[in-house]
């Protein structure tokens, strides 16, 4: 028998297999797009087929697709719903790109749990249109910093009980900023192969800084410190990631970098993220750490800063507050600090644009 959970409650309308199976093409080109979106991902669940089509994000190449088994989204579901104590009838809400897993594991999870999913067209500032208190929601960085800009909005984000953040990482100055929320705020740790998040991290003043496995998920560490999963009921197969990490002998974690942006310059290597945390905390802009080539040094660390114009002094103080060989060899302003439609830091094109500015400048 299957036992694969089945309808939907959508906005306080229970919302049958059969119902997804009755809309046609021509239906689904009358909705609005984000329901279409929705009824297409439906009609996808709903299938014989064991699994369902993700896209990668694309932070550090190409966006790549790869099919996901049910049952294992219904285990990481499963996982989620549990941590964060969601029961059914509980309001989630869905904001993001039903493309990506983040997306479709908030379907998932409404599904499995009975949660009662309120869906809105992806945005910058996703509860403008919201006038119902909400339980649970999943945004990526960009959108909780937006709202929390947004006085109107923030009163709206404090309604929130639980928030997870995902698809990028929590700058030090919105983390700082979380404390002024009312609900629990999370930043996830996972990635596409492994169905959305196997590890999280409280934010703010209850968080410790590290990241915690849900229940089931083993890690350890490769030869190169980057961090292996074991979670054989969302990944089939024992993840090696490009992560560098540290683990805690309580199982907990911090990720420090990744190993394919790392920098070598003139033999030192320099972890980009790291290097972006700590000029956070000295500078009120969006960033980005990256290179081009060099002769004298192989590659040369550059940074992109999205601001208006430079505050000289600012700048100074907090590139001298790095260790000597991490300071970035050259400044570039841009308007915008390249991102994926998911909101991580779109790595090549900040390196694109580096090599193209710093050579012509």
């Amino acid at each position: 028998m299957d036992m694969t959970p089945t309808d939907l409650i959508l906005d306080g309308r229970r919302v049958s297999r059969e119902e997804v199976q009755s809309v046609s093409p021509e239906g689904l080109e009358t909705m609005p797009r984000h329901l279409a979106d929705l009824f297409a991902f439906l009609t996808e669940w709903h299938s014989p087929s064991d699994t369902v089509t993700v896209t990668t994000s694309g932070s550090t190449g190409k966006p790549k697709t790869m099919q996901a088994e049910k049952r294992r989204m219904i285990a990481s579901a499963v996982r989620t719903c549990d941590f964060l104590g969601l029961k059914p009838g509980d309001k989630a809400l869905l904001c993001m790109d039903l493309r990506y897993i983040g997306a479709k594991m908030m379907v998932v999870r409404s599904i499995v749990r009975g949660l009662d999913l309120v869906v809105v067209p992806p945005s910058g500032n996703p509860l403008r249109g919201v006038d119902a208190d909400i339980d649970f929601a999943a945004f990526v960085p960009m959108q909780l910093y937006n709202m929390m800009q947004d006085g109107g909005q923030q009163a709206k984000l404090r309604r929130v009980r639980r928030i997870i953040i995902g698809g990028g990482a929590v700058s030090p100055a919105l983390e700082s900023r979380v404390d002024a929320l009312d609900g629990e705020v999370y930043s996830t740790y996972g990635m596409t192969e492994t169905l959305s998040h196997v590890a999280m991290r409280r934010l703010g003043a209850w968080g410790d800084g590290r990241y915690h496995p849900l229940g089931g998920v083993s890690l350890t560490l490769s030869p190169d410190q980057t961090l292996v999963i074991d979670a054989p009921d969302v990944c089939g197969t024992r993840l090696v990631t490009n992560d560098l990490a540290e683990i805690a002998p309580d199982g907990s974690f911090v990720i420090i970098g990744r190993k394919d942006n790392v920098i070598n310059s003139g033999g030192v290597k320099i972890i980009p993220e790291q290097v972006e945390t700590a000029l956070h905390k000295h500078l009120g802009c969006p960033l980005a750490l990256t290179s081009v080539p060099d002769a004298k040094f192989g590659e040369a660390a550059v940074l992109l800063l999205a601001a208006d114009g430079i505050d000289r002094i600012g700048l100074y103080e907090a590139v001298q507050a790095l260790p000597p060989y991490h300071r970035p060899k050259h400044v570039v302003l841009v308007d915008s600090i390249p991102l994926t439609p998911n909101g991580k830091v779109a790595r090549g094109e900040c390196r694109r644009i580096a090599e193209c500015r710093v050579r012509t400048s």
